[in-house]
């Protein structure tokens, strides 16, 4: 009877021991991701993420920094990696990664890729913001393209707008219309990254994508100096004209309301705005049309949201964040993720089965682009220039969209940001 009294004791505190330990294995699982998605299209994409962890057993612990640009992001990011606590993974974008590539702080996620194979269906413009010194760095989550257009089917209609503008002149003509029938022609937000998206998108149109990566990519001076930089700041008043009163400082997504809500016609926005349509229960090709800026077809210009992985001191929550990389790249996330979000997969070789018609357009528009090299970084979003220029274009670019500089003064100020 002892024995049988000892055995049972032994095996009681085995099982205690046992649970202790799986408790706190499980407390381990977790993963700590800072974002700046906070808009109901964008929350609803990253519920998608949350729960593919969910399933593997790794809490997700949510720091959410709002504001479009991710500035508010980055610097709540350096606070924390300064202070020597990182979050598990941040998203980042462009040349945000490959700043903190250079500091060494962030995990080698080498070994995973080449297990996934990355390297053979991620787009090479993609990689080169993935990679820092030949190493993956960051798990790309989608292609987002800056060179849509959102319109109102309904108000399209009453305005008299019966066919999808495919150059400069229809789009103001279009654009002319719907004003002149009472409502907002363009939703804009007049914040520097939003009126820089739509710079970026009439310097496509204007000059081509040679004159666009010259100028914006190689920062040629003579390019940027030259009169096609100054046809695009005369474009850009056209446009200034087209947008209403209240623009200054607006939202991106409240701009996006503008449109799903029946005041406005047109939104020029990446296809993140999509989500909104999207999760306003709005249908393309009936509710909302979507369409590349007029002139841009057959380019596309990039952004890309990523999780750059930081090192991390516990091997449990290094695990975790192995997961949490490879859930990104797995195609079945990709796909789901980007039907809500409105990008297309960071993968190419994800089917376009449950995508409506405008995801089924952005992942032909990107796979075309990629083949012809005309898949090219938005200056806007990160993608052409370091920070630092982007930041003096974007000056440049907001005093001139608010009368403050005239077409010339600006298209030296422009060229002068570039060599400073």
């Amino acid at each position: 009877m002892k024995n049988l009294t000892q055995k049972f004791a032994v095996s009681a505190i085995t099982a205690v021991c046992l649970a202790l330990g799986t408790g706190a294995a499980m407390a381990q699982q977790s993963v700590e991701v800072l974002h700046w998605w906070t808009a109901g299209g964008e929350a609803a994409a990253l519920n998608v993420l949350k729960g593919n962890l969910e399933k593997q057993g790794v809490k997700w612990n949510d720091m959410p920094v709002a504001g479009g640009s991710g500035e508010a992001a980055m610097t709540a990011l350096r606070a924390r990696v300064t202070s020597g606590n990182p979050p598990t993974a941040s998203q980042m974008q462009g040349f945000d990664i490959l700043d903190w590539g250079k500091q060494g702080l962030v995990a080698d996620l080498n070994t995973l890729a080449q297990k996934g194979g990355w390297d053979k269906v991620v787009p090479p413009a993609l990689q080169k913001f993935s990679k820092y010194n030949g190493k993956w760095i960051a798990a790309p989550v989608n292609i987002h393209s800056t060179n849509w257009v959102w319109a109102n089917q309904v108000v399209l209609a009453k305005a008299g707008v019966t066919a999808e503008p495919k150059n400069w002149d229809e789009f103001i003509a279009a654009a002319d219309k719907v004003q002149k029938a009472g409502f907002i022609a363009i939703a804009h937000g007049g914040q520097p990254w939003q009126d820089a998206t739509l710079f970026e998108n009439v310097a496509v149109a204007t000059g081509g994508v040679d004159y666009y990566r010259k100028a914006f990519i190689e920062l040629d001076g003579k390019t940027l100096a030259s009169p096609t930089t100054e046809k695009v700041f005369q474009r850009m008043g056209q446009l200034r004209k087209l947008v209403d009163k209240d623009f200054s400082g607006r939202d991106w997504n409240v701009a996006s309301g503008m449109v799903i809500g029946g005041k406005a016609g047109f939104q020029v926005m990446g296809d993140w705005a999509k989500g909104e349509f999207v999760n306003a229960r709005q249908v393309p090709g009936k509710d909302f049309a979507c369409f590349r800026f007029p002139g841009t077809q057959g380019i596309v210009t990039f952004n890309a949201d990523q999780f750059v992985m930081f090192k991390l001191k516990d091997a449990d929550k290094e695990a975790a964040q192995q997961k949490l990389a490879n859930a990104i790249l797995e195609p079945g996330f990709q796909s789901a993720f980007n039907v809500v979000k409105g990008s297309a997969p960071a993968r190419t070789d994800v089917p376009d089965t449950a995508f409506d018609a405008c995801g089924k357009k952005a992942i032909k528009d990107v796979a075309e682009a990629s083949q012809a090299h005309t898949l090219v970084g938005s200056m806007a979003h990160g993608h052409a220039v370091p920070a630092s220029i982007k930041n003096a274009f974007y000056d440049v670019i907001t005093r001139h969209f608010n009368g403050q500089i005239d077409d010339k003064k600006a298209v030296a100020a422009l060229a002068s940001a570039a060599r400073n």
